[in-house]
């Protein structure tokens, strides 16, 4: 598999964004979703990536959505 780097908005590089690793993540390299909060930017949501891949794909999402897809891993769904 090839990954092929994109020129991405300084706010969705180390640089710009402060991103947080997902408490569910483990130390072997499984499950690695890194989430950053983009309140304070143009993007007004969430960016959501895989830590393995930091400079890969970002996915943006508005913060109700993330607020119900985080609430719905809460109660099992």
């Amino acid at each position: 598999m090839t990954h092929t780097r994109t020129h991405m908005a300084p706010e969705l590089t180390g640089a710009g964004a402060r991103w947080f690793k997902s408490s569910y993540s483990d130390g072997a390299g499984n499950n690695c979703v890194e989430v950053a909060d983009l309140a304070e930017t143009a993007y007004a949501g969430i960016a959501i990536r895989d830590s393995k891949v930091s400079e890969g794909a970002v996915l943006l999402v508005g913060r109700a959505s993330f607020v119900a897809f985080v609430q719905g891993i809460r109660q099992g769904r």
